[in-house]
């Protein structure tokens, strides 16, 4: 199920500062903010993340989404209501190479494909994150291709390794010593797992599953991805 976002424009972010707490006096500490980018916390990202800290030099992503053709009149496409589907559905795919990098991306360049005829083409997009430790990473967002294909795919090159995630259900690496491969019988995508965090958090009073910062930057990320792809 599709849902509209909250926030469309930079303009619209809340006033929080670098420590997370609101400006002015107005509720002290840092916020509980949850956002629902759940594909961090599923299981097969999880032993990515395991994996790819233990290797300190700058890596490289490339994520092909296989977003499937949205009707042009649909909300979601609609800049105003939905903010197209880069701002819907595109930041999750931002934050996922976002956590996996660890480090801030530091610079954005996207492109979209060129349409005629009233063609939808903002849901045909490519853009590539630079991270501030010299990684990047190359996201493909396509809604022309077949359904058929599978929806998700994420390969990381670093350190004479790789590692390639197909649909959330086979994990393969290749150089890792130690390990070879992770399979699921089901998909998971982590959906679970992001609610179980956030309502631990806040029945124990832990901080935010995701921190703010990393929301923030996520979501002015993505505003700047769309922006590009307008403009190209």
């Amino acid at each position: 199920q599709q849902r509209r976002p909250r926030r469309l424009s930079p303009l619209s972010f809340p006033p929080f500062n670098k420590g997370g707490e609101r400006k002015g006096g107005q509720a002290p500490g840092p916020p509980l903010l949850m956002v629902g980018f759940n594909r961090r916390f599923a299981p097969q990202v999880q032993k990515m993340k395991q994996l790819l800290d233990t290797v300190k030099e700058p890596k490289s992503f490339i994520l092909t989404v296989n977003a499937g053709a949205i009707a042009p009149d649909h909300w979601t496409q609609d800049p105003a209501a939905g903010g197209g589907r880069i701002v819907g559905e595109g930041c999750h795919f931002i934050d996922l190479l976002r956590y996996l990098a660890g480090h801030q991306v530091v610079a954005v360049q996207a492109t979209r494909m060129k349409g005629g005829g009233g063609a939808v083409t903002d849901d045909k997009v490519s853009f590539t994150l630079s991270f501030a430790d010299g990684s990047f990473g190359t996201v493909h967002y396509l809604a022309n291709g077949h359904r058929s294909f599978p929806k998700e795919r994420i390969e990381v090159f670093c350190g004479g390794r790789v590692l390639q995630l197909d649909n959330f259900r086979k994990l393969t690496g290749y150089g890792w010593p130690g390990f070879r491969r992770m399979s699921l019988w089901r998909q998971d995508k982590g959906q679970q797992a992001c609610v179980r965090a956030f309502v631990t958090a806040v029945e124990q009073g832990g901080p935010a599953p995701i921190p703010i910062e990393d929301l923030i930057e996520v979501a002015r990320v993505t505003l700047e991805v769309a922006e590009q792809g307008n403009r190209s």
